[in-house]
């Protein structure tokens, strides 16, 4: 047999060009994506253990039901005396009557999460917001504690996640001998790399659906895809309001450090401005303070947990809301927001969640799934979701580390003479073309898999192993 003749057979042994192309881009993927992968599905995992053993606010207080109560001001006043030159920024009403009122309260260049006892009333608990365990994993989850840096690190991470899935699946799919039933439900009784293999695959199928809603739910609230571009063009329009005096504020301002708190198509909505004849008819008392304000939530609709974000300045307003973003309620689509004049007690703004624009709607479920604030039954999808992730990662970690040559970093070689198949170059565009960031995330590996020597990204007479 002739050398081009050997040559050619073992080349049809190692694989297909377009099989071997996609292999090595999840591997180039996976080898920036799964520390990422690792490090959201750990701090999500704090995250549930943050909103529900706990809340985002910290931990529970417990207070006896029933009797007499101070009024939500004088709760107020206990909360800002806690903090030294404090000032009253957030009230939190509990549905339960054995709960502690909760306030934010922004003092010593922090925003303090000060726990009251209505009963006296009674300051039980204060804690820096930044201390909590939510935000301490949310803000690692969000920013890696880097800022902007950070961000657009996992942004990137985020959309070559969608270049894993797409080029996962690719692989997954049965083919030769394999059947749908044994793609279906892998043999985990092989040991070595062939049993990380299986459930690496297995686990990469049934989780890729769930992965790709909390990719593309968490990529619309990063600084780029989400902020200049997804969100930019699903804002609620303020024009809505009618003949409302806007602030040169948005909604975002009610975000506290690295939480999100805002509903996703408010945050960048400008807010309405009190001191005008604007609105409709509202509080019906001439005084308007937390007390009358949470009068009419729960007279108007709120009947579970609710928030009263209170002005901070000549021209703020109260603000009235409840969603399952903020784990108010279980139920996705009774997002509510209000905003009263603080002199007039006029309603300024009513938004509901049959307000919203599509994706608007999209994000208030998609959001409070990516949480798990709808239930128990979310908490252990979150919480099988993120252990399964962090299989998923480590057995390609181990898959790769069981068949790397020594010395090298052993990524998946091309066929001989190879030429970029159409299927990974359309993959690669269209995913440049929507996530930007990624896009140059791309290009970087591309020039890099260029740029290097044929000896070391191609396949020669030594069929590497798949």
């Amino acid at each position: 047999m002739s050398t081009a003749t050997l040559a050619a057979q073992l080349e049809t042994a190692v694989s297909t060009r377009l099989y071997r192309a996609i292999w090595r881009w999840h591997f180039y993927a996976g080898l920036y994506v799964i520390p990422f992968l690792t490090v959201l599905a750990c701090t999500g995992l704090i995250m549930v253990y943050g909103n529900s053993i706990e809340t985002f606010l910290g931990a529970k207080h417990y207070v006896g039901p029933g009797g007499e109560r101070a009024s939500y001001e004088a709760q107020s006043a206990a909360a800002v005396a806690a903090i030294p030159a404090g000032t009253l920024k957030l009230m939190v009403v509990p549905q339960e009557d054995d709960r502690a009122t909760v306030f934010i309260v922004q003092g010593n260049g922090k925003d303090n999460v000060v726990a009251v006892d209505p009963h006296g009333p009674k300051v039980l608990d204060t804690i820096a917001k930044d201390d909590t365990w939510f935000y301490w994993a949310d803000n690692i989850h969000g920013t890696l504690l880097m800022g902007d840096v950070g961000d657009r690190l996992i942004e990137v991470a985020a959309g070559l996640g969608i270049v894993l899935i797409l080029t996962g699946l690719y692989m997954w799919w049965p083919r030769n001998s394999t059947s749908l039933a044994r793609a279906l439900l892998p043999n985990l009784t092989q040991g070595g790399r062939s049993f990380w293999k299986n459930l690496h695959v297995s686990l990469g199928f049934y989780v890729s659906v769930v992965l790709l809603f909390f990719l593309l739910s968490g990529l619309s609230w990063t600084g780029i895809w989400g902020a200049k571009i997804v969100q930019a063009w699903s804002t609620f329009p303020a024009a809505k309001w009618d003949n409302v005096p806007l602030s040169d504020k948005t909604h975002a301002g009610m975000n506290h450090g690295a939480m999100k708190e805002v509903p996703w198509t408010l945050e960048q909505t400008p807010m309405p401005k009190s001191g005008s004849q604007a609105g409709t008819a509202g509080l019906e008392t001439g005084t308007v303070n937390l007390d009358t304000v949470a009068a009419y939530a729960h007279a108007n609709g709120f009947t579970e947990q609710f928030r009263i974000n209170a002005p901070q300045d000549a021209g703020g307003v109260y603000t009235v809301s409840a969603d399952s973003m903020n784990a108010d309620t279980h139920n996705p689509f009774g997002d509510r927001t209000i905003h009263i004049d603080r002199y007039s007690g006029k309603i300024l703004a009513d938004v509901r969640f049959a307000d919203y624009g599509l994706a608007g709607k999209a994000m208030a479920v998609g959001i409070a799934l990516h949480q798990a604030n709808l239930g128990w039954w979310n908490t252990a999808l979150n919480l099988l979701f993120c252990l399964s992730v962090i299989a998923m990662a480590l057995s390609g970690v181990l898959m790769w580390w069981k068949r790397r040559p020594a010395g090298r970093l052993g990524a998946p070689l091309y066929p001989r003479n190879y030429r970029i198949p159409v299927a990974v170059l359309a993959i690669a565009i269209a995913v440049s073309i929507i996530f930007p960031l990624t896009g140059l995330g791309i290009l970087a590996f591309a020039i890099i898999d260029f740029l290097l020597p044929k000896r070391l990204k191609e396949a020669g007479f030594q069929a590497a192993r798949a």
